[in-house]
């Protein structure tokens, strides 16, 4: 937690007075002149470091906050989709396109996956890929050589711009 400082000013009567003394070879040495009325915070590592923390802790604090809201916002939507190949491998057909309930407000979205079924005596799955994300919806395929493959999906964001 920042702990903060009261800066005070250094204050002399008179104000911004020195004594000058020549110490040769174009030398001087100024010294602080009159009566100290306020000692002054002093400047140094210790209470800019001070700063510099309470900086961050500012810019920690507003990142939680801002994911905070931005999970707020997130709906989750599910959904199970049968992708089917009608090709013989290494060519695949299985791309379809998944409609999604709500409209988000961009393309900011996370789609999760989980094979729940395939044709094992037909090949294997390969690799589940989204693809051709818009606001309204996306496009699922896999890339193994089985015929048909059942998806469960879990589409979270999507509504910030």
């Amino acid at each position: 937690m920042y702990d903060w400082t009261q800066w005070l000013d250094h204050v002399t009567n008179p104000s911004n007075v020195f004594l000058m003394e020549d110490l040769g070879g174009g030398m001087v040495k100024l010294t602080m002149a009159g009566t100290v009325m306020q000692q002054g915070t002093p400047q140094d590592q210790t209470h800019f470091n001070n700063i510099e923390d309470g900086i961050i802790d500012a810019h920690s604090a507003l990142a939680l906050l801002a994911n905070y809201a931005r999970q707020q916002a997130w709906e989750v939507e599910r959904g199970s989709v049968t992708l089917t190949n009608g090709d013989r491998f290494p060519f695949n057909n299985s791309q379809q396109t998944v409609a999604l309930s709500l409209v988000k407000e961009s393309t900011d979205y996370l789609v999760m996956v989980e094979v729940a079924d395939y044709q094992e005596n037909a090949g294997c799955v390969g690799d589940i890929v989204i693809s051709d994300k818009l606001i309204n919806g996306f496009k699922m395929a896999f890339t193994g050589s089985t015929s048909s493959v059942t998806v469960n999906y879990v589409v979270i964001g999507g509504y910030m711009k």
